[in-house]
């Protein structure tokens, strides 16, 4: 075998694979994006939170693991805010602390819980973990996802 042949062979070459679920996914952050420019984002950890910023979040993100039990955050939120943003994982831990954390927050996110719902559909089973979402968005698109720029 010729060294071009194995060059060519162990190349991966990008072929889009779903590009018309990647401008989807692009459209649920972009709103959710201009959302979170006047109401606050809970998100389970630091990488979710660095994951939202990097693709061009500017609004407040506030991370779930900061020390308190829930009990005592979802005070501390309620008597912060209005309305927040629900935007947990998806894996069995990210459900559950899902439920608790919006029992306590009753009235205050039901409004944009679907959009998580899309988000989970529009991912699938590819990914579970909202820190994955501009990895998946990569691979399925061939390009960075900037959640700052929308073209109609």
């Amino acid at each position: 075998m010729s060294l071009h042949e194995k060059q060519r062979r162990n190349r991966k070459e990008f072929v889009p694979l779903d590009w018309e679920r990647a401008e989807k996914i692009r459209e649920v952050l972009h709103y959710l994006h201009e959302i979170n420019k006047l109401v606050p984002i809970i998100v389970e950890g630091k990488r979710d939170k660095k994951a939202l910023k990097e693709i061009g979040f500017s609004g407040e993100i506030i991370t779930l693991h900061s020390g308190k039990s829930i009990y005592e955050f979802a005070e501390n939120i309620s008597t912060r805010f209005e309305k927040v943003v629900l935007l947990f994982d998806w894996d069995q831990k990210g459900e559950e602390l899902y439920a608790k954390i919006g029992e306590h927050l009753n009235g205050m996110w039901e409004d944009f819980a679907s959009i998580r719902e899309l988000l989970k559909i529009l991912c699938q089973k590819e990914i579970s973990e909202i820190e994955q979402i501009p990895t998946l968005f990569q691979r399925i698109s061939g390009q960075n996802l900037d959640v700052t720029k929308w073209e109609e």
